[in-house]
C-alpha cells in the first residue's frame, strides 16, 4: 500500500514539474529539452512504472538522476 502511495505522489510531482516547465518556458525565450534530459526523464518514468521490483525501479530512477546531473553540468560549462 505504501509503495502505491509513493508512486502516486511521484507521478503527481512529475506532472506538476512538467506543467511548470511548460508554462515558464513559454514566458522565456524558447528553451528546448536536450536529448540527454529527455533520456533522463524517460529513465525516471520507467523507474516509476517498474517500481514493483525495487532493484529495477530504483536503478532506473538513479540512472535518470545521474543523467540529469550530467546534463546540468554540461549546460553550465557551455555558458
Amino acid at each position: 500500500m505504501t509503495s502505491q502511495v509513493y508512486i502516486a505522489v511521484s507521478i503527481i510531482i512529475l506532472a506538476i514539474i512538467a506543467a511548470l516547465v511548460f508554462f515558464v518556458a513559454k514566458k522565456r525565450e524558447k528553451a528546448s529539452l536536450t536529448p540527454l534530459a529527455g533520456v533522463a526523464f524517460g529513465f525516471m518514468l520507467a523507474g516509476i512504472f517498474f517500481g514493483d521490483d525495487r532493484m529495477i525501479g530504483y536503478g532506473l530512477m538513479g540512472m535518470g538522476v545521474i543523467l540529469a546531473v550530467v546534463d546540468i553540468v554540461r549546460k553550465l560549462r557551455n555558458k
